[in-house]
């Protein structure tokens, strides 16, 4: 359950606000010499401005595929200049229909990692189910009790990482 809550905030992460973040660029996947490799192993990511991002490829041969790659980032709406040196990337300015569409995909990730909670919490029931021949009815029935508590505290860590988002995606 804690690595659902934090695959949920790394997912929250991935989505962008009005500032150039490095996390941004965390899952990207990147073409190099034909092996899809994460970014952060090809490049340096600096943000020297709020709203610019600078990325310095390692190796220059990769500086066209990182340049393509970021293009192709869906949900992004960013075009990256290439100097021969570096890769920028601006962030434009998001207007309020761009936040509320941001705002919607937060919750749709924030839905998917309670589901898997609740997936956890099934799985986990089906077993202490199972084990009720052994340990008995009554640590059965305690067992639940601690495990509807614990992905109760689960859901609220998500949803507070949630309300954390809503309110940096919403602030103007």
């Amino acid at each position: 359950m804690d690595r659902a809550v934090e695959a949920a905030k790394e997912d929250f992460a991935t989505v962008r606000t009005g500032r150039a973040n490095p996390q941004l660029f965390q899952r990207l996947l990147v073409d190099y010499y034909g092996s899809p490799t994460p970014l952060q192993q090809l490049a340096s990511l600096a943000n020297p401005e709020a709203r610019t991002l600078v990325i310095t490829p390692y190796d220059k041969s990769a500086l066209t595929s990182i340049e393509q790659a970021i293009r192709d980032m869906p949900n992004l709406g960013v075009n990256p200049s290439n100097d021969g040196a570096v890769v920028r990337v601006t962030m434009p300015e998001l207007t309020e229909e761009r936040r509320k569409e941001y705002v919607k995909l937060v919750r749709g990730k924030a839905e998917d990692a309670r589901v898997r909670v609740r997936g956890i919490r099934r799985q986990v029931k089906d077993d202490l189910a199972d084990l009720k021949d052994e340990i008995g009815e009554d640590d059965v029935v305690r067992g639940e009790k601690e495990l509807d508590a614990l992905t109760k505290k689960h859901v609220d860590l998500i949803d507070e990482a949630l309300s954390h988002k809503e309110a940096e995606l919403l602030e103007v």
